[in-house]
């Protein structure tokens, strides 16, 4: 949990979901901590959390089932603990097919998938959330194939803003700079739209 202000309530909080528990997936991952720090940058107090079974977690990975209940649960307790309704959900690989899952019932204004791994996990039929939405996808991608991600991207209508970084891999070695200057601008694009008349 990172708080970078005091202001009460926020204009919104942050919430964002790990790579695959099976293989080594936590809240301290690099992407993960860059996907946070876009957001604090920007006011916003921010939880990473470790889904069941990873740390100190109770439990035992659950196909994604429990870990769609992971993530709703840790989205009601930041909205708690900020009392702030405002959301802005965001997941890397496998973290980020479980933020799109979560947001039928979560409802985020903004929402952030990082690598979807699309031909992993069945992601067709989820309905396209109803806030903003960015993919951001790596062109050099070894996990996850950029021609399925940029097709699934353009199966939505309307379709999500899409955010390509030319010849990074899977875990942006190199390119997370890029990777949060970019995040950083979307989510921005509504703080603008807040403030204007």
């Amino acid at each position: 949990m990172e708080d970078p202000t005091d202001v009460r309530p926020p204009q919104a909080v942050g919430v964002v979901c790990h790579p695959h528990p099976l293989y080594g997936g936590t809240m301290q991952n690099k992407v993960v901590h860059t996907l946070a720090r876009s957001m604090q940058e920007l006011g916003v107090p921010t939880l990473r959390f470790n889904f069941r079974g990873v740390g100190r977690s109770e439990g035992g990975y659950d196909g994604g089932r429990g870990e769609i209940d992971d993530t709703l649960a840790a989205v009601a307790w930041a909205r708690e603990r900020w009392q702030c309704q405002t959301l802005w959900l965001a997941g890397f690989s496998f973290g980020a097919a479980m933020a799109l899952r979560a947001s039928a019932s979560a409802q985020p204004a903004q929402l952030v998938t990082v690598a979807p791994p699309v031909q992993r996990l069945d992601l067709a039929p989820v309905p396209r959330p109803a806030g903003r939405w960015l993919v951001v996808q790596g062109d050099d991608d070894e996990l996850v194939d950029f021609e399925e991600v940029r097709g699934w991207v353009d199966s939505y209508v309307p379709r999500p803003e899409m955010l390509v970084l030319q010849g990074a891999e899977h875990f942006f070695h190199g390119r997370l700079s890029e990777l949060r200057a970019g995040v950083t601008v979307f989510l921005e694009g509504t703080i603008r739209a807040e403030v204007e008349p």
